[in-house]
Protein backbone atom coordinates (compact mmCIF):
# COMPACT_ATOMS: atom_id res chain seq x y z
CA UNK A 1 0.00 0.00 0.00
CA UNK A 2 2.98 2.30 0.44
CA UNK A 3 3.61 2.08 -3.31
CA UNK A 4 -0.04 2.90 -3.97
CA UNK A 5 0.32 6.06 -1.87
CA UNK A 6 3.45 6.98 -3.84
CA UNK A 7 1.79 6.37 -7.21
CA UNK A 8 -1.19 8.46 -6.15
CA UNK A 9 1.09 11.35 -5.19
CA UNK A 10 0.25 11.06 -1.50
CA UNK A 11 2.45 11.04 1.57
CA UNK A 12 4.21 7.64 1.93
CA UNK A 13 1.76 5.52 3.96
CA UNK A 14 0.30 2.03 4.14
CA UNK A 15 -3.11 3.65 4.65
CA UNK A 16 -3.49 5.89 1.59
CA UNK A 17 -6.58 8.04 1.15
CA UNK A 18 -6.84 6.83 -2.45
CA UNK A 19 -7.97 3.34 -1.37
CA UNK A 20 -10.96 2.20 0.68
CA UNK A 21 -9.72 1.43 4.23
CA UNK A 22 -11.04 -2.15 4.30
CA UNK A 23 -9.60 -2.91 0.86
CA UNK A 24 -6.27 -1.44 1.96
CA UNK A 25 -6.45 -3.61 5.07
CA UNK A 26 -7.06 -6.69 2.92
CA UNK A 27 -4.10 -5.77 0.72
CA UNK A 28 -1.80 -5.40 3.74
CA UNK A 29 -2.91 -8.77 5.15
CA UNK A 30 -2.48 -10.55 1.82
CA UNK A 31 0.98 -9.02 1.47
CA UNK A 32 1.95 -10.06 5.01
CA UNK A 33 0.70 -13.63 4.59
CA UNK A 34 2.18 -14.20 1.14
CA UNK A 35 5.52 -16.00 0.99
CA UNK A 36 8.63 -14.01 0.09
CA UNK A 37 9.02 -15.97 -3.14
CA UNK A 38 5.50 -15.08 -4.34
CA UNK A 39 5.14 -11.53 -3.05
CA UNK A 40 6.38 -9.98 -6.30
CA UNK A 41 3.23 -11.29 -8.01
CA UNK A 42 1.17 -8.80 -6.02
CA UNK A 43 2.93 -5.80 -7.55
CA UNK A 44 0.80 -5.81 -10.71
CA UNK A 45 -2.30 -5.22 -8.58
CA UNK A 46 -0.98 -2.01 -6.99
CA UNK A 47 -2.23 0.48 -9.62
CA UNK A 48 -5.71 -1.07 -9.58
CA UNK A 49 -6.40 -0.04 -5.96
CA UNK A 50 -5.80 3.66 -6.61
CA UNK A 51 -9.03 5.62 -6.66
CA UNK A 52 -11.07 2.69 -5.35
CA UNK A 53 -12.67 4.36 -2.36
CA UNK A 54 -15.83 6.07 -1.23
CA UNK A 55 -18.55 6.03 1.41
CA UNK A 56 -20.76 3.43 -0.27
CA UNK A 57 -21.35 0.77 2.43
CA UNK A 58 -21.67 -1.86 -0.29
CA UNK A 59 -17.88 -1.68 -0.65
CA UNK A 60 -17.46 -3.14 2.86
CA UNK A 61 -20.05 -5.83 2.14
CA UNK A 62 -18.44 -6.84 -1.15
CA UNK A 63 -14.99 -7.09 0.39
CA UNK A 64 -16.18 -9.15 3.36
CA UNK A 65 -18.33 -11.40 1.19
CA UNK A 66 -15.48 -12.01 -1.26
CA UNK A 67 -13.19 -12.93 1.64
CA UNK A 68 -15.69 -15.23 3.32
CA UNK A 69 -16.76 -17.04 0.15
CA UNK A 70 -13.15 -17.56 -0.93
CA UNK A 71 -12.06 -18.84 2.48
CA UNK A 72 -15.07 -20.97 3.41
CA UNK A 73 -14.31 -24.07 1.28
CA UNK A 74 -10.62 -24.31 2.25
CA UNK A 75 -10.15 -23.15 5.85
CA UNK A 76 -10.15 -25.30 8.98
CA UNK A 77 -13.51 -26.35 10.44
CA UNK A 78 -13.67 -23.77 13.25
CA UNK A 79 -12.95 -21.01 10.74
CA UNK A 80 -15.57 -22.42 8.37
CA UNK A 81 -18.20 -21.76 11.01
CA UNK A 82 -17.09 -18.14 11.33
CA UNK A 83 -17.00 -17.69 7.54
CA UNK A 84 -20.49 -19.15 7.18
CA UNK A 85 -21.80 -16.71 9.81
CA UNK A 86 -20.01 -13.89 7.97
CA UNK A 87 -21.71 -14.81 4.70
CA UNK A 88 -25.17 -14.86 6.28
CA UNK A 89 -24.46 -11.52 8.02
CA UNK A 90 -23.28 -9.95 4.77
CA UNK A 91 -26.36 -11.21 2.96
CA UNK A 92 -28.58 -9.71 5.66
CA UNK A 93 -26.85 -6.35 5.23
CA UNK A 94 -27.12 -6.66 1.44
CA UNK A 95 -30.87 -7.09 1.68
CA UNK A 96 -31.06 -3.84 3.62
CA UNK A 97 -28.88 -2.09 1.05
CA UNK A 98 -30.65 -3.48 -2.01
CA UNK A 99 -27.46 -5.28 -2.97
CA UNK A 100 -26.83 -7.00 -6.28
CA UNK A 101 -28.26 -10.54 -6.61
CA UNK A 102 -24.96 -11.91 -7.96
CA UNK A 103 -23.25 -11.19 -4.64
CA UNK A 104 -25.93 -13.06 -2.66
CA UNK A 105 -25.75 -15.91 -5.16
CA UNK A 106 -22.00 -16.19 -4.57
CA UNK A 107 -22.66 -16.61 -0.85
CA UNK A 108 -25.23 -19.34 -1.42
CA UNK A 109 -22.87 -21.23 -3.72
CA UNK A 110 -20.12 -21.13 -1.09
CA UNK A 111 -22.46 -22.26 1.68
CA UNK A 112 -23.65 -25.18 -0.45
CA UNK A 113 -20.09 -26.55 -0.45
CA UNK A 114 -20.08 -26.93 3.35
CA UNK A 115 -23.65 -27.82 4.37
CA UNK A 116 -22.75 -28.64 7.99
CA UNK A 117 -21.20 -25.22 8.58
CA UNK A 118 -24.11 -23.59 6.74
CA UNK A 119 -26.67 -25.31 9.00
CA UNK A 120 -24.72 -24.37 12.12
CA UNK A 121 -24.44 -20.74 11.02
CA UNK A 122 -28.16 -20.54 10.22
CA UNK A 123 -29.03 -21.89 13.68
CA UNK A 124 -26.47 -19.65 15.38
CA UNK A 125 -27.78 -16.55 13.63
CA UNK A 126 -31.47 -17.29 14.08
CA UNK A 127 -33.16 -14.14 15.35
CA UNK A 128 -29.92 -12.13 15.26
CA UNK A 129 -29.96 -8.97 13.18
CA UNK A 130 -26.71 -7.28 12.23
CA UNK A 131 -26.77 -3.51 11.91
CA UNK A 132 -24.98 -1.84 9.02
CA UNK A 133 -22.85 0.16 11.45
CA UNK A 134 -21.88 -2.95 13.42
CA UNK A 135 -21.12 -4.87 10.25
CA UNK A 136 -18.82 -2.18 8.89
CA UNK A 137 -17.06 -1.53 12.17
CA UNK A 138 -16.65 -5.07 13.53
CA UNK A 139 -17.89 -7.92 11.34
CA UNK A 140 -16.30 -6.91 8.03
CA UNK A 141 -12.75 -6.29 9.37
CA UNK A 142 -12.91 -9.50 11.44
CA UNK A 143 -14.04 -11.47 8.41
CA UNK A 144 -11.15 -10.13 6.34
CA UNK A 145 -8.58 -11.02 9.01
CA UNK A 146 -9.92 -14.51 9.67
CA UNK A 147 -10.25 -15.28 5.96
CA UNK A 148 -6.71 -14.27 5.03
CA UNK A 149 -5.14 -16.05 8.00
CA UNK A 150 -7.25 -19.13 7.35
CA UNK A 151 -6.28 -19.30 3.68
CA UNK A 152 -2.60 -18.79 4.49
CA UNK A 153 -2.74 -21.76 6.90
CA UNK A 154 -5.03 -23.95 4.79
CA UNK A 155 -3.98 -27.32 3.41
CA UNK A 156 -4.17 -26.25 -0.23
CA UNK A 157 -1.53 -26.66 -2.96
CA UNK A 158 -0.87 -22.92 -3.46
CA UNK A 159 -2.21 -20.58 -0.77
CA UNK A 160 -0.22 -17.69 -2.28
CA UNK A 161 -2.15 -17.94 -5.55
CA UNK A 162 -5.46 -18.15 -3.67
CA UNK A 163 -4.59 -15.04 -1.66
CA UNK A 164 -3.65 -13.14 -4.80
CA UNK A 165 -6.89 -14.20 -6.50
CA UNK A 166 -8.81 -13.10 -3.41
CA UNK A 167 -7.27 -9.63 -3.53
CA UNK A 168 -7.75 -9.32 -7.28
CA UNK A 169 -11.39 -10.38 -6.94
CA UNK A 170 -12.06 -7.92 -4.12
CA UNK A 171 -10.53 -5.11 -6.16
CA UNK A 172 -12.73 -6.00 -9.14
CA UNK A 173 -15.83 -6.18 -6.92
CA UNK A 174 -15.11 -2.72 -5.54
CA UNK A 175 -14.21 -1.15 -8.87
CA UNK A 176 -17.66 -2.16 -10.12
CA UNK A 177 -19.12 0.31 -7.59
CA UNK A 178 -16.69 3.18 -8.19
CA UNK A 179 -17.66 5.72 -10.85
CA UNK A 180 -15.34 5.40 -13.88
CA UNK A 181 -14.03 8.96 -13.49
CA UNK A 182 -13.05 8.27 -9.87
CA UNK A 183 -10.48 5.59 -10.69
CA UNK A 184 -7.22 7.44 -11.04
CA UNK A 185 -4.83 6.80 -13.90
CA UNK A 186 -1.28 6.03 -12.82
CA UNK A 187 1.49 8.07 -14.42
CA UNK A 188 3.57 5.46 -16.35
CA UNK A 189 6.83 7.19 -15.45
CA UNK A 190 5.92 7.12 -11.77
CA UNK A 191 5.10 3.40 -12.06
CA UNK A 192 8.47 2.67 -13.66
CA UNK A 193 10.15 4.66 -10.90
CA UNK A 194 8.23 2.68 -8.26
CA UNK A 195 9.29 -0.61 -9.85
CA UNK A 196 12.91 0.51 -9.69
CA UNK A 197 12.51 1.34 -6.01
CA UNK A 198 11.23 -2.14 -5.23
CA UNK A 199 13.97 -3.99 -7.08
CA UNK A 200 16.90 -2.34 -5.32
Amino acid sequence: MELASYLAGERWSDRPACTHPLLAGLARLVNDHTSDSARHRLAALIPSVIGVTGDDPRLDVRIALRCATTALPVVAHERQLAMAVSILSAEHVLIGLDGSPDMAERGQEALAQVPEAARWAAEFGRGVRVSLKGFRRYAAPSTVQLAVRGIAQACVPDPDALLRDLLAGAIADCRALVPPHAAEVVDPARWVDACRLTTR
